[in-house]
């Protein structure tokens, strides 16, 4: 079964789209997550994550992102609830703890783990709608003309990793199938045969690599790709949100407090900037062609065929015949 974080090429706009400017678009998200604490924009920007993964095809990767992100945010809330003992609403006193000391729970220490523990999510979200919709070849290939050695390091890392989980998995199958009469296999013997076929396997790959003229200082190939019509609605995206993101910043739209008492900002100019977030997430958005009906199909085809129906020509192919 394939991880649900591994990259599956389908005609959307997002992974027909050239990898800087999905990369701009994803990072955009991020950014955002990363500058504002205010739950509003932080949710605003989950809401785009969950939004661009669902638009392009990437339901599992987003599912799986979700839980693991709300798990983590959960995490983050508790210890942050057990290790922070400011603000002024209490809502526990748990008395004193060997490591912890006195443990007061208190609103505030919640609300500070919950926006950190959304930035995470948000942030967990995007990286997996990255993975599953971004082409990490393309990637690669794009970064060749910038560091020629350490894209092929990582195309050979790429490629090999799961050929050394395969040969894991053949190794304990054959340990398996040695019958109830032989000896117990350890962790120890199966590691070291599967190092040893990995340093194998890089000799010869390395011997193939330099066959092929790797090894001499030939300038980079250009890439004969052409630029995706989706390219410039990315860029436009990402650029929108991260001039909106900044300019809110500067004007303190992140209007956020957490102590000595919660104050969450909700003017005009936070709520605007959580609608152009939010909305971004609709970038992925692919028109849908209306469908023909079969009369027009076949009145397509007929004047192709000098103005033959479908019928007449069947007709006139069985009287061949």
């Amino acid at each position: 079964m394939k991880s649900p974080f591994a990259y599956q090429p389908r005609p959307r706009p997002l992974q027909l789209a050239s990898p800087p400017p999905a990369i701009a678009y994803l990072g955009a998200i991020t950014v955002v997550a990363f500058l504002y604490s205010n739950p509003l924009v932080l949710i605003a920007a989950g809401i785009a994550a969950v939004t661009a993964g669902l638009l392009a095809g990437a339901r599992r990767a987003v599912e799986f992102a979700l839980k693991m992100g709300f798990s983590l945010a959960l995490l983050i809330v508790v210890v942050n609830a057990l290790v922070v003992n400011r603000g002024e609403t209490v809502i526990a006193r748990l008395g004193d703890w060997p490591l912890f000391g006195e443990v007061n729970v208190t609103l505030e220490a919640i609300v500070a783990g919950l926006s950190m523990g959304l930035r995470a999510a948000v942030v967990l979200v995007a990286g997996a709608v990255y993975s599953a919709c971004v082409d990490p070849d393309r990637v690669l290939r794009a970064l060749r003309p910038l560091a020629g050695r350490s894209a092929l390091t990582a195309t050979l890392v790429s490629r090999l990793v799961p050929v050394a989980a395969a040969d894991a998995a053949r190794l304990r199958d054959a340990a398996r199938l040695r019958g109830p009469g032989a000896a117990p296999v350890g962790k120890a013997p199966l590691a070291r045969r599967l190092l040893a076929g990995s340093l194998d396997r890089a000799v010869d790959v390395a011997a193939t690599l330099e066959l092929r003229g790797y090894s001499l200082d030939a300038p980079p190939a250009r890439s004969r790709r052409a630029r995706s019509r989706y390219d410039r609605r990315f860029y436009a995206v990402a650029a929108l949100v991260l001039v909106a993101a900044i300019a809110g910043k500067a004007v303190g739209t992140d209007d956020f407090q957490t102590y000595p008492a919660v104050a969450i900002g909700l003017g005009p100019a936070t709520l605007a900037l959580g609608v152009i977030v939010a909305l971004s997430g609709l970038a992925p958005l692919r028109r849908f062609k209306p469908k023909r009906h079969p009369q027009q199909v076949d009145g397509q085809k007929s004047r192709l065929y000098g103005g033959k129906s479908a019928r007449q020509r069947g007709r006139r192919g069985v009287a061949r015949v």
